[in-house]
């Protein structure tokens, strides 16, 4: 577990991919958990340790996760989350080159819980959620894209199901169209950047999560 950022009253975690952020049906352990024994032991809290989480990302996602650390910062991010006041920047790796360089995706994304899956179309259906991301591609290799996204809504597995509507789907991500696996299980979608106000002190917080230990992501960090 990576600390980005923390004060009295939220912590920003580098979250690695395979690690899940909410407790789910396997049992496995979360950051959640993590969390309240990393406070647990760091403040030597008495009792059980308070943990909010406003936002999450996918299993196989990695980067920044913004978690609460009293009730008071919770209830007003998931206000800044539904309202739309946290910039989210995230990178993908694809091996597709979009046909547009830089633009807007606007999709109608229907969520399918039992495939844990979601569809994109061009127009409202029924139970459809809009979708809508600004994309930009940032750098090219001989076989892969590096592609910034920044979202403006949040929908189950928004980025994943749009970049596949384009043609892109991330490297790794069979589920959305990947030709192949990525040899730990993870998909190519990194939680880069983050900005928002501070929920209780009002200052600007701005944080940057480095990509995974992969050679291919880190030649892309570097700019190579």
């Amino acid at each position: 577990m990576k600390v980005l950022y923390e004060d009295n009253h939220i912590i920003i975690i580098n979250k690695s991919s395979g690690e899940i952020v909410q407790g789910d049906k396997t049992g496995d352990e979360s950051l959640c958990d993590t969390l309240k024994v990393y406070l647990k032991e760091k403040y030597n809290k008495p009792g059980n340790v308070f943990i909010g989480l406003p936002h999450r990302l996918d299993r196989p996602v990695s980067g920044v996760v913004i978690f609460a650390k009293t009730s008071k910062a919770l209830e007003r991010l998931n206000n800044m989350f539904r309202v739309g006041e946290v910039k989210k920047i995230y990178w993908a790796i694809t091996k597709n080159k979009p046909l547009v360089t830089e633009g807007e995706l606007s999709h109608w994304i229907l969520r399918n819980e039992k495939m844990n899956k979601s569809f994109a179309y061009r127009k409202e259906v029924d139970g459809s959620k809009h979708a809508l991301l600004n994309y930009r591609t940032l750098a090219s290799s001989d076989n892969y894209t590096l592609i910034e996204v920044e979202l403006k809504t949040g929908r189950h597995h928004q980025i994943r199901c749009q970049l596949s509507a384009m043609g892109c789907p991330i490297k790794g991500d069979l589920k959305y169209g990947a030709k192949r696996s990525n040899p730990d299980g993870s998909i190519s979608l990194h939680a880069r950047y983050v900005e928002f106000v501070h929920p209780v002190s009002k200052q600007p917080i701005k944080i940057t999560a480095p990509v995974p230990n992969d050679r291919l992501w880190q030649s892309f960090e570097r700019g190579e």
